[in-house]
């Protein structure tokens, strides 16, 4: 994979964090009542509205956002880039799980729009775990070799 892949795929994650972060850190009754936005409601289905819970999701994205800011800026860090990717796969592995179970609710673009985003930003998670391409910049993979800041 090339560093202007990983890079845009993490500046993705960046997005999505800074969008589903504020909104649900800073908003959190907005949040749970209007996500995903554009008139779709999918989280009042899932339970009762808890400001507790809807902050610490909004606070977790705001951390993967600050991480994925970092590994973004240091895309030829092959260790931080896998480092984002292992964290991004496993909360999206685990959301997916959760959510395949919890499908039957929704119909139509709801079900879809589950299921759809949901699998992406777990193969985009994924995506960041594979080698760099060789021949690309300094070696990504040797242990212990000090990475320069990029230009």
């Amino acid at each position: 994979m090339t560093t202007l892949l990983r890079r845009w795929v993490l500046w993705f994650f960046v997005l999505q964090a800074a969008f589903v972060g504020s909104w649900a850190a800073f908003a959190p009754g907005s949040w749970f009542q209007s996500f995903p936005g554009f008139g779709r409601h999918w989280l009042p289905m899932l339970g009762m509205y808890n400001e507790h819970l809807a902050r610490d999701v909004g606070t977790l994205y705001l951390g993967l956002m600050v991480l994925s800011i970092g590994a973004a800026f240091r895309a030829r860090d092959g260790y931080l880039v896998r480092l984002t990717g292992a964290s991004w796969t496993l909360f999206n592995a685990l959301h997916l799980i959760y959510h395949l179970d919890h499908l039957g609710m929704y119909t139509g673009l709801d079900w879809w729009g589950n299921l759809v985003s949901l699998a992406l930003t777990l193969l985009a998670g994924m995506v960041l775990l594979l080698p760099a391409t060789a021949g690309h910049g300094p070696s990504e993979t040797t242990p212990g070799r000090l990475q320069t800041a990029e230009r």
